[in-house]
């Protein structure tokens, strides 16, 4: 049986959150609402809710404003609400670290699943739980599996649960190339609908942290045709 994490709602539409709240709840959810990003880090911190549905377009401070101001506080899985066909939305959310998107309108059901397959994703073996899982060392890099932190030349680098689940993918399979689709699959499952940039958003992500230290700003190797390729020595 899933565990049953508490989600954290964050929209301006009171009917729409009303609705989530009910659904959900009668799945055996317990649900926290905000009206607005303000004050989204102390209820996190609170609340400690196992996944975050956001919606983009709020008042005030909008979806990937809040999403910018969470990701130096948590790790918390994120899914974003998008206008439909918004994909500048949805590759702006996916490098501030959203974990998965909905386009609005959508079925309370879609989000439902939304909901579970993130969830299976963050409770799968070698997904850091708190627990001493050991590491991952290629080329001088490290992957703590345990705390989900990139090692560089002795520095920590945090990395949202996407850029984790990837980096791991392609250090696993160091010098193998990897297909997009093999690469979605291993981050995210079969369930999910990615859009074609979804991967090359994250790997540009990760080459961003990677480019500061130049013995390691080239690991992750563009393959013509086919995918990436994680590169040791």
């Amino acid at each position: 049986m899933e565990q049953q994490y508490p989600v954290l709602i964050v929209d301006d539409d009171a009917k729409l959150r009303e609705l989530l709240t009910q659904y959900l709840a009668g799945y055996g959810y317990e649900v926290f609402t905000l009206p607005s990003g303000e004050g989204i880090v102390e209820e996190v911190k609170k609340t400690a809710p196992g996944i975050v549905i956001l919606d983009i377009m709020m008042p005030g401070k909008d979806g990937l404003e809040v999403l910018r101001a969470l990701r130096p506080h948590s790790n918390v899985p994120v899914i974003m609400l998008t206008a439909k066909g918004e994909d500048t939305d949805r590759i702006v959310g996916l490098e501030l670290g959203a974990d998965d998107y909905v386009s609005k309108p959508f079925n309370p059901r879609e989000l439902l699943a939304r909901i579970k397959a993130v969830l299976r994703r963050v409770q799968e073996p070698g997904r850091p739980l708190g627990n001493n899982s050991g590491q991952i060392e290629t080329a001088g890099i490290v992957l703590h599996l345990a705390h989900q932190k990139l090692e560089i030349e002795g520095q920590s680098i945090d990395l949202s649960s996407t850029e984790f689940k990837l980096l791991k993918s392609l250090m696993e399979n160091s010098g193998q190339p990897m297909t997009r689709d093999a690469l979605m699959t291993s981050v995210w499952g079969k369930d999910f609908n990615a859009f074609d940039r979804s991967i090359d958003v994250h790997i540009s992500k990760l080459r961003a942290l990677l480019k500061p230290y130049p013995d390691h700003e080239s690991r992750i190797k563009t393959v013509w045709g086919t995918g990436y390729m994680f590169v040791g020595e």
